[in-house]
């Protein structure tokens, strides 16, 4: 596991635009955390990093949005539907099996769906009495390709191991 303290939302901005640079297509981020704890606003900056042009908004009522930029990205927002099972229905296949990149809201809901290759994102709130309210950002790798994207990405954040 890899650990990331975010005092601000340009930090937590910066630190997924690193992480959209070095993604190289076919990575499946699952990105957990209570409500309002900056899922999307981390999934905008992982979209900037990806050269994504377009304005990234939550898909909590469609479930989906897709971009275009240097790779496609996928956005799930699962928080809505109303059993894993459902998620078959949004042809989800299609996006673990494209060359693009695919980042899932509340990826937790759907556990039974994922592949043994995909990054957690778990982002909780934080305080510091001198910094004040802030994020944890936890990545934790599952498999060997997004274990060495993390270790490159670890060398260029401050991350905690």
């Amino acid at each position: 596991m890899y650990s990331y303290q975010s005092f601000s939302p340009e930090e937590t901005l910066a630190l997924a635009k690193k992480l959209g640079a070095k993604l190289q297509g076919g990575e499946i981020l699952v990105l957990e955390g209570d409500l309002g704890a900056g899922k999307t606003h981390f999934v905008k900056g992982l979209a900037e990093g990806l050269g994504v042009k377009e304005s990234v908004t939550s898909p909590t009522f469609t479930l989906l949005h897709l971009y275009e930029g240097r790779l496609p990205l996928a956005h799930f927002d699962v928080y809505r539907l109303s059993s894993s099972e459902a998620f078959e229905e949004l042809g989800y296949e299609e996006y673990f099996s494209d060359s693009g990149v695919t980042a899932i809201e509340w990826g937790d809901l759907i556990s039974p769906y994922l592949p043994s290759e995909y990054l957690q994102i778990k982002i909780t709130h934080l305080y510091q009495e001198e910094l004040g309210e802030g994020r944890l950002i936890t990545f934790s790798p599952h498999g060997e390709l997004i274990q060495a994207l993390i270790k490159e990405l670890a060398i260029d954040a401050c991350f905690r191991n």
